[in-house]
């Protein structure tokens, strides 16, 4: 078929059967009201007319890859998506009724607790929207301040009852831990406080010191320093106290409610991620996003003018495109997959990949094995409790 872009420019879509669309779709929300202190992602502070200018280029980029699109999944990543303002918001739901790309099985906005109002709540409800994410992080006010949240702890509790009586049934908390100046008794307090909350899901990531970020210049200028022992304390205590209150640790940083599928996921698991860790095809769109379709991995532009300049011209913003050589591509698939308690079966990863781990990284495995970080057996290999915490160092050795 033939759409329309910018200016009366027009390209070309292929037409393709539903049954060989893209099921998974996530969009980056580049805004923020204020940066982060530990944040190394893609964003910026808002402002209304760039704003306004990004959700008319996002719906652009939508309209020209629908036709490959049958989202099953989506995820509004940021950023912080519940920036947007009401009538934002309406017109990109909107435009994805309008291309019939609403009704996905999961279909998550990431928010930030200071950002969540009744109105924006119902009208995400409304559009199909069913999972929510909350960046919580602490709910220690001084940690909040040090990692320059703009919410406090009292907007969280307030928040998370606006999206249930909203009628969301799929809450996720989002914490973060070893935070400088994070004691083990205030990591205790969070997690007593998180759990009681009764979400159906849970993630907890440990502070990682990227580059550029303020958090990252305070540890060089050695206002602070990093206690390794204490940080595996906290993260032991997180997978203790999860799975204590009903959660099923699926994925390194991940806990979920609900029965375990035959692939040992539970119910209220994040299926989009699971997409990913899978190595499954999805669409990115917004600044700075990736996707990954076919073979071929992109990335868009990460600056929010050039890419709605390059919409408004009728062109997809994307920075570059490359297309792995299959063994790199399975090696990155063993990688992510490992990130989750099931592993990989042999016989699944022959499937996806065409290689056999068994054959390309025999070695890799017996040395993970032999360090106590993994496990095999006939049937699988996978890490092992102690090789979670340690996942990135044995992805490593996957790769090629």
């Amino acid at each position: 078929m033939f759409a329309s872009g910018a200016g009366g420019v027009y390209y070309r879509l292929m037409a393709i059967p539903a049954a060989g669309r893209v099921t998974s779709l996530y969009l980056h929300v580049p805004f923020c009201a204020q940066k982060c202190a530990y944040c190394a992602f893609y964003s910026e502070a808002s402002s209304g007319e760039l704003i306004n200018r990004y959700t008319a280029a996002l719906i652009r980029e939508l309209e020209m890859v629908a036709d490959d699109l049958k989202p099953q999944t989506v995820f509004f990543g940021g950023g912080t998506p519940s920036i947007l303002n009401l009538r934002q918001w309406k017109e990109i739901l909107r435009a994805m009724e309008k291309l019939d790309r609403l009704g996905a099985e999961e279909f998550t906005v990431e928010c930030n607790p200071a950002t969540v109002s009744t109105d924006k709540a119902k009208l995400l409800r409304d559009f199909g929207v069913n999972r929510i994410s909350m960046g919580v992080q602490s709910l220690d006010e001084n940690l909040l301040d040090r990692l320059g949240r703009i919410h406090s702890r009292e907007m969280v509790f307030k928040s998370f009852d606006i999206l249930r009586h909203a009628g969301f049934a799929n809450l996720n908390l989002d914490l973060m831990f070893a935070i400088p100046g994070q004691t083990m008794e205030i990591w205790r307090d969070t997690l007593t406080e998180a759990v009681a909350m009764q979400s159906e899901h849970l993630s907890s990531y440990e502070v990682i010191y990227e580059d550029d970020t303020p958090l990252y210049e305070q540890l060089k200028a050695g206002e602070f320093s990093v206690d390794e022992d204490l940080a595996c304390e906290m993260h032991e205590e997180l997978i203790s106290r999860a799975t204590d209150s009903g959660f099923r640790q699926y994925e390194i940083a991940n806990f979920a409610r609900g029965e375990l599928s035959r692939d040992k996921i539970p119910a209220f698991a994040c299926k989009h991620n699971v997409n990913y860790w899978l190595g499954g095809s999805f669409y990115g769109l917004g600044p700075s996003a990736a996707g990954y379709v076919r073979g071929v991995r992109t990335k868009n532009w990460s600056n929010t003018q050039l890419y709605c300049d390059q919409l408004e011209k009728g062109s997809r913003a994307i920075e570059s495109s490359e297309e792995l050589p299959p063994l790199r591509r399975a090696g990155e698939l063993a990688a992510f997959g490992l990130r989750m308690n099931a592993g990989w079966p042999f016989e699944e990863f022959k499937q996806t990949t065409q290689f056999d781990l068994r054959n390309e990284w025999s070695g890799e495995m017996d040395q993970l094995t032999a360090r106590g970080w993994a496990a095999r057996d006939a049937e699988k290999f996978q890490l092992t409790h102690q090789g979670l915490r340690f996942a990135d160092s044995a992805a490593e050795l996957f790769l090629r």
